[in-house]
C-alpha cells in the first residue's frame, strides 16, 4: 500500500499540530523538536509538518509518495528515468528523522515530488536542500548532479 505525503513549512508547529489534529480527528504519529507527521488511513495520508520562521505564511515544502520497499522505489525510479524525467537518487540517507531510500523528480511548475521507502528510525532531523536551489537547512540531503540539475534536486520529509 502507498499513500500521498503532503509537506508543509509552518511557522507555529504547535498550532498547526492543534489544528491537523481537530481536521483529520488524530494524534500525530511522529513528533521530534521542529518536526511531526500524521501517518493517517483515512485518507491515506502522511501529512508532515516543518517547523519554518517565525511570522512566514505556512507553505508547500514538497510532495511525496510513500512505499513499502526499496525495491518499489527502485521501479519507480526506472519508470520515471524511462519517462524521460531528470531523478536524483538518495539511498540510505537520514531525513526528518528516517533512514530512507527515495528518488526525487520535479513537476512542470518545479514542484518536488519524492518516491521513498522508510527504512528505520533515525535520531537527527538530517540535512536539506532547497528544491530549487540544492541549499537549505530543513532536514534532506539533495545534491545537484548532471544529471538532475540543481532544480531537479529535492529535499523532503518522509516520516
Amino acid at each position: 500500500m502507498s499513500r500521498a505525503q503532503l509537506a508543509l513549512r509552518v511557522s507555529d508547529l504547535e498550532a498547526s499540530i492543534t489544528f491537523y489534529a481537530k481536521l483529520f480527528g488524530a494524534e500525530p504519529a511522529k513528533r521530534r523538536p521542529g518536526y511531526a507527521n500524521f501517518a493517517l488511513t483515512e485518507p491515506p495520508l502522511k501529512l508532515v509538518l516543518i517547523e519554518g520562521d517565525p511570522g512566514e505564511e505556512t507553505r508547500l515544502d514538497h510532495l511525496g509518495v510513500e512505499v513499502e520497499s526499496t525495491d518499489q522505489v527502485s521501479a519507480a525510479t526506472a519508470r520515471l528515468k524511462d519517462a524521460g524525467l531528470a531523478t536524483f537518487e538518495e539511498n540510505d540517507t537520514s531525513c526528518c528523522y528516517a533512514l530512507q531510500d527515495k528518488v526525487w523528480v520535479h513537476g512542470p511548475g518545479k514542484e518536488p515530488w519524492e518516491v521513498y521507502v522508510v527504512k528505520a528510525d533515525a535520531d537527527t532531523l538530517g540535512r536539506s536542500a532547497d528544491p530549487n536551489t540544492a541549499t537549505g537547512d530543513g532536514c534532506c540531503t539533495g545534491q545537484a548532479t548532471e544529471e538532475a540539475p540543481a532544480a531537479a534536486a529535492g529535499c523532503a520529509c518522509g516520516q
